[in-house]
């Protein structure tokens, strides 16, 4: 049931990624429409900034299950399958301990952000906690990924989806 929710956790920033590409593509084109009929926006290269790096974030989870990261097998395709697992074990876990490294600073960079009233230096003065919310948040959903990945390759059970047939793969 966990899983599930988890993975469900996942699809819904995922799903926040994806508006969030369409929110700097938005911003994007008003900044250029805006150039071209000379009207003055202000903000609006901060905005599209920010919706790109929310869709980075937001998608780091679901990237991770479904086995969309870049991985280094080379070493891991020679070895022994008890090796394999083991090595696999401590890359995973290696992955917790990075993962929640960065998600406890990411929270704690929007809490001060916020406590601090830190605005955004361009002309809007946007308060930074609203667009670093979205790093945080997928900071931490990037640490429950990795969390649940290590979970799983110690209970026996399969976590990363397997590429479709259609997908294109460079081995």
């Amino acid at each position: 049931m966990l899983h599930r929710m988890a993975f469900g956790f996942y699809r819904v920033l995922l799903m926040l990624a994806g508006v969030a590409m369409v929110g700097a593509f938005v911003a994007i084109m008003l900044n250029i429409m805006a150039r071209l009929l000379g009207w003055d926006l202000p903000g609006l290269d901060g905005y599209a900034g920010y919706a790109i790096a929310a869709a980075l974030f937001l998608a780091l989870p679901s990237t991770l299950q479904r086995n969309e990261h870049i991985r280094a097998t080379l070493l891991l395709d020679h070895v022994k399958p008890r090796t394999r697992h083991r090595m696999e074990v401590f890359a995973l876990g290696l992955g917790v301990a990075i993962s929640l490294y960065l998600a406890w600073f990411a929270v704690r960079l929007v809490w001060v952000s916020y406590t601090l009233h830190d605005v955004a230096p361009t002309g809007d003065a946007t308060p930074m906690w609203i667009p670093q919310l979205s790093m945080a948040l997928g900071c931490v959903g990037f640490a429950l990924a990795f969390a649940q990945a290590l979970w799983s390759a110690l209970s026996g059970r399969p976590f990363f989806a397997e590429p479709g047939a259609d997908a294109p793969r460079a081995d």
